[in-house]
């Protein structure tokens, strides 16, 4: 009998998933140092006081919000099918059949992202005195801790359900740095010239159109990661 083939992801996929991840990861580790050495209110594992800690996680969540916006235009069109799709709520109902599996995996990746864009957006708006001054109390702060769980839960969700539908051979495929040659990254430069002047020739104008649900969604996810650069500007204490 045939061995079947491990699956295959595209790199440019592996790549900026990759590095979302490695920085995710770095953050919320360093997110519940922050909090460990800061707070504390609500109980945790006693972690050496570091009171470096909150800048080295907003450094890790820096990095983050600089690379998802490529990510998420990644995810929302060439990996779009691996996102909620029309007929999601009518598979729902196949309770237990491939194909809920495979809906649900959709679901919680695209909660993946509505997570990570909420994490961003609640750390960009609070103030970076708050902590270090002993002010616990913000909204904005409260926000950002319960970004931080519903985060965690996210990305378990996420990793738990690609087991489920790919088991082992789909999670380590995401691992490998093997890529095809339509997929080598010698191709890149081309395709973003090729892109460039196809925008120049008016290409931009059919970028809406047709208004999908996940168009919808990557366009109020990078509003949002544009937003959060620019309402701080305006903040007040």
């Amino acid at each position: 009998m045939t061995k079947p083939s491990a699956p295959y992801q595209p790199f440019l996929l592996r790549l900026l998933h990759g590095l979302t991840g490695l920085c995710l990861i770095a953050a919320l580790l360093t997110a519940y140092w922050t909090y460990d050495t800061y707070d504390g209110r609500w109980g945790g594992i006693p972690l050496p006081k570091f009171s470096e800690i909150e800048s080295i996680h907003g450094t890790f969540g820096l990095w983050t919000l600089l690379i998802f916006p490529a990510f998420v235009v990644y995810a929302c069109r060439p990996g779009q099918r691996r996102l909620v799709q029309p007929d999601t709520f009518k598979k729902l109902a196949q309770v237990g059949k491939p194909a809920w599996w495979y809906t649900l995996n959709r679901l919680t990746n695209t909660l993946a992202l509505l997570a990570l864009t909420f994490a961003l957006f609640s750390g960009k708006m609070m103030g970076s005195d708050w902590l270090p001054d002993g002010e616990l109390d913000h909204a904005w702060y409260y926000a950002h801790l319960m970004s931080w769980v519903v985060m965690v839960l996210a990305t378990a969700l996420h990793l738990l359900m690609n087991a489920k539908v790919g088991g082992a051979p789909l999670l380590l495929s995401m691992l490998t740095w093997k890529f095809r040659e339509k997929d080598s990254p010698a191709h890149w430069p081309h395709h973003l010239s090729h892109w460039w002047a196809a925008t120049q020739q008016g290409a931009w104008a059919t970028w809406f159109q047709p208004m999908t649900a996940i168009l919808a969604l990557e366009i109020a996810i990078l509003a949002s990661i544009v937003a959060a650069w620019i309402l701080p500007l305006f903040k007040h204490r």
